[in-house]
Formats: C-alpha cells, sequence, structure tokens
C-alpha cells in the first residue's frame, strides 16, 4: 500500500506541475471524459482524494443514490471560485491517503486515466510509470465497475506493442499500453493509437457507456 500512495502522490504532483500555467481558455477545454473540463477533471480528483468510506456513504444517501447527482454535486463542491483555487485544493491534497470505498487499484486509476483525460487534449507529454499502467489495466480488464471496461473488450485480443501485456482471446486490437487502458475505458480517441480488425468493435463500445 506504501508504494501505491507513493506513486499516486507522484502522479499527482506531476500533473499539478503540467497544469500550473494554464490560460482559462485552457481549463474549460473538455477532457475525454465525456461532459467534463479539464477543470472539472481537477475538481473530480480533490473530491476522490478528500472522500472516505464514511463521507462517501452519506454523500451517496444525500443524492438518492443516484452516482451520477453525487458525482456532479463533489465537482461543484470542490471547484474553486476560479482554476487556480482549485489546483490549489488538488495540491494540497497531494499525499492523501483517504478514499473512497473500493478495489485499491481504482484510487491509482483514478490518477492516470483522469491524467491522460487532461494531458492528451491539451498535447501534454507525460510518461506514466510502466508499472502503474499496468497495474491499473490488469484492474480494469476483469472490472465492469461503473465503466464496463470488461464488457467493452469482451471476445477481443489486446496486444501492447510497447510492453508484454496481453489479454482476451477474439478479434486482434494491439497498441500502446495506454492507448489500451483508455480505449477499454471508453475514450474513443485511443482507438486512433491501435491497430486490427478488432479495432472497429472496440471504437463502436467506446461510443456508449
Amino acid at each position: 500500500m506504501s508504494d501505491l500512495w507513493t506513486t499516486i502522490a507522484a502522479e499527482r504532483g506531476a500533473l499539478v506541475n503540467d497544469l500550473a500555467n494554464l490560460t482559462p481558455s485552457q481549463w474549460d477545454t473538455p477532457s475525454l471524459c465525456r461532459g467534463w473540463t479539464v477543470h472539472d477533471i481537477v475538481a473530480h480528483l480533490s473530491a476522490t482524494a478528500a472522500l472516505n468510506p464514511a463521507t462517501f456513504l452519506l454523500g451517496m444517501a444525500k443524492a438518492g443514490f443516484s452516482f451520477d447527482k453525487f458525482t456532479a454535486g463533489q465537482i461543484a463542491k470542490h471547484r474553486g471560485t476560479d482554476p487556480a483555487a482549485t489546483l490549489n485544493e488538488f495540491r494540497g491534497l497531494q499525499n492523501s491517503t483517504s478514499a473512497p470505498p473500493g478495489p485499491k487499484a481504482s484510487w491509482l486509476g483514478e490518477v492516470v486515466v483522469h491524467g491522460a483525460d487532461v494531458r492528451r487534449p491539451l498535447g501534454i507529454p507525460h510518461t506514466y510509470p510502466p508499472g502503474a499502467v499496468r497495474q491499473v489495466i490488469d484492474f480494469y480488464k476483469g472490472s465492469n465497475m461503473l465503466i464496463g471496461s470488461k464488457r467493452r473488450i469482451a471476445g477481443l485480443a489486446c496486444y501492447a506493442t510497447d510492453h508484454d501485456w496481453q489479454h482476451g482471446a477474439g478479434e486482434k486490437v494491439e497498441g500502446p499500453l495506454l492507448s489500451l487502458l483508455l480505449a477499454m475505458t471508453g475514450r474513443e480517441v485511443a482507438c486512433d493509437d491501435l491497430t486490427g480488425p478488432g479495432v472497429a468493435t472496440l471504437r463502436s463500445r467506446c461510443a456508449t457507456k
């Protein structure tokens, strides 16, 4: 667990640094996460880092156990008066070891996937720790929790071209490990990085939740 939190803290810090000098219009850029801007993503990451099992369950109850309503409320709560305030809160939560209930790998997945959600449309390069990406993709390949990754890659044979990683059987899909992760979590643009007869199927599945 200590290694996990060390990686999470490092990735949070790297993201803060990458976003420190954005222009106001860049903060309003649509992220890869449908319906959320870059500003929304940072507020969401702060919300995740500030929650614990008790506050998560209380918040869900207040939202009528609607996850979408709960998430929207959390973004509004942690979205500051301006982007600088939102980023400053996220910076203060860099070393937080608090999280909602759920699989440990999902907490790492939050910062890896959402980090790419904002960096890619902004054109900001970042090298993610290969072990972290692998840990996250190994979690999502077998999970339908919230985003349906397991269903999205069903019947497909996924192969990483930059790491020794593969999963599944069927029509082949290959490309960078991070791009496979983003595609299986519903980021359609990541399919542009992939090749193989199964890409069309994966792309069509990315178009729906």
